[in-house]
């Protein structure tokens, strides 16, 4: 499989006009500030199987952005493929806040077993990464360890960060550096130096045109998949069925009508070695959904997910609607990665 491919056949896809008439944008406060945003906007459509999130970053480009309305479409018109499981392990995951704030963010999420935490921020250092995972290991001695770098070291970088950072006996570093190349010369460079520290391939996954080559290249250990940037939940298992890597599932700041997909993907998968990254949710201030799709005892259930419960409350949709001019600009994105997919020619739209 090499480059996208729409994760639904044309002739099943919706006409442009059913999306933009169920379209709902939201605006959504987060706790804390998450890749430097404190507030998260989303694009939620409603079809015949339920609810989808089309919710790109902002800096993405329409090709890129295009998989996560495949991802949407996918959700709200087909639905998912059958779990396998009644649950799915979660982790914590911890921004990156001062040392002192991670109790506070560790709280949101009851007992987890596994903690993610977010390192090579714009304007920290090395020391701010070493403080925050030493109070994490502090807090949660037990608990399986990441971080998660979004690919914002140089490869020298990585490796100096990652010596500091292995003595806190780190489960894997995400995305330590850019690009498979880098991914393969860090992971080369720790294992020549005896750093006991596996390299998880995130970016190098879901932002390449061929989600398949860093397996072949050996850059990785393990791979992180996310539903929406993949294209959806049947595209993201074909990827991992061809790399033959274990996968981690994780989320992409969702509310909890994306995390459904994440979580029927995990749900999915026939091995699920690792705590998943979908406890995102324990960030958000406020979600669309009563409850909301967040852990409990470091868990998050499925059947929620297949008994369509995870659907937005429309009191919730109203108070946190988007402001006009910021609906106006989603709508029109959303317009133009449908025709990025073809699917205005192709369900005659």
């Amino acid at each position: 499989m090499t480059g996208f491919e729409p994760a639904l056949p044309p002739r099943a896809l919706p006409p442009l006009g059913e999306l933009v008439a169920s379209a709902a944008v939201v605006r959504l406060p987060l706790t804390v500030r998450f890749r430097g945003v404190l507030e998260r906007e989303a694009l939620l459509v409603r079809g015949p199987a339920g609810w989808g999130e089309f919710a790109p970053f902002l800096e993405y480009g329409d090709a890129e952005s295009s998989r996560w309305l495949a991802s949407a479409i996918e959700a709200a018109w087909e639905g998912f493929p059958a779990p396998v499981r009644e649950s799915v392990p979660v982790n914590a995951t911890v921004p990156a806040v001062p040392a002192a704030r991670v109790p506070e963010v560790l709280a949101k999420y009851g007992p987890v077993t596994a903690v993610k935490v977010k390192v090579a921020e714009r304007g920290q250092s090395l020391a701010d990464d070493v403080a925050r995972v030493a109070a994490v290991r502090e807090a949660l001695p037990d608990a399986a360890l990441r971080v998660d770098a979004n690919a914002a070291w140089s490869v020298d970088e990585a490796v100096e960060a990652l010596t500091a950072l292995a003595p806190f006996e780190l489960e894997y570093a995400e995305q330590p550096a850019d690009g498979i190349e880098g991914l393969a010369a860090v992971r080369s460079r720790l294992a020549a130096a005896g750093t006991p520290v596996r390299i998880a391939a995130d970016e190098s996954v879901r932002k390449a045109e061929d989600p398949l080559r860093v397996a072949r290249a050996g850059a990785a250990d393990l791979i992180i998949v996310k539903a929406a940037p993949l294209g959806g939940v049947r595209r993201a298992l074909a990827i991992v069925s061809e790399a033959g890597l274990p996968a981690v599932v994780s989320s992409a700041l969702d509310t909890s009508v994306g995390l459904a997909a994440g979580v029927a993907l995990a749900a999915a998968l026939p091995e699920l070695p690792h705590a998943c990254g979908l406890g995102t949710g324990a960030l958000f201030a406020h979600d669309v959904v009563r409850p909301p799709l967040v852990p409990s005892g470091g868990c998050l259930p499925v059947g929620p997910v297949f008994a369509g419960d995870v659907a937005p409350d429309p009191e919730l949709l109203a108070e946190h609607a988007a402001p006009p001019e910021r609906r106006a600009w989603w709508l029109d994105r959303l317009r133009r990665c449908y025709q990025v997919l073809g699917y205005g020619v192709l369900a005659g739209s």
